[in-house]
């Protein structure tokens, strides 16, 4: 078992940013195609089944960064990841769940807009992932 937090954060990275593209390139378009008559139906079952792996994969990502950080202070590939981490977490907490939210009442003519804001929220998301596990490789490698 590994016991460095770089291994460990370069495995949590990787999960994430696949978490993240599955998200990007195929839920949300998923999501996008539901009719308005089973809108209400489909938005609330993907919220319940996401929100246990988000609250499982971002406080990993995020207590693995804060450990780098401590055992590596001066690593480059530590504070790229932590940025990484802390874009995908802050596009979640600030953008995407607040977006979600509006969603799960959003009247039809609403949801196109709220669901192209929940894109480009996802697309920062998925970008921090991307750095975050970039950083967690220039920390094994």
């Amino acid at each position: 078992m590994p016991d460095s937090p770089a291994t460990w954060l370069l495995v949590v990275a990787a999960i994430h940013l696949g978490f993240q593209l599955t998200v990007d390139l195929v839920v949300y378009p998923a999501l996008a195609e539901v009719g308005p008559e089973r809108w209400a139906a489909a938005h609330g079952s993907h919220s319940r089944r996401i929100t246990p792996l988000v609250a499982l994969v971002d406080p990993a990502l995020v207590v693995l960064v804060g450990w780098t950080l401590v055992a590596h202070p001066d690593a480059a590939g530590a504070w790229v990841a932590a940025l990484g981490a802390g874009v995908a977490v802050a596009a979640t907490a600030f953008s995407a769940a607040p977006t979600h939210g509006r969603l799960s009442s959003s009247s039809a003519e609403d949801r196109p807009a709220l669901l192209r804001t929940l894109a480009r929220a996802d697309r920062v998301r998925t970008a921090g992932a991307l750095a975050a596990l970039v950083g967690a490789v220039m920390l094994v490698a």
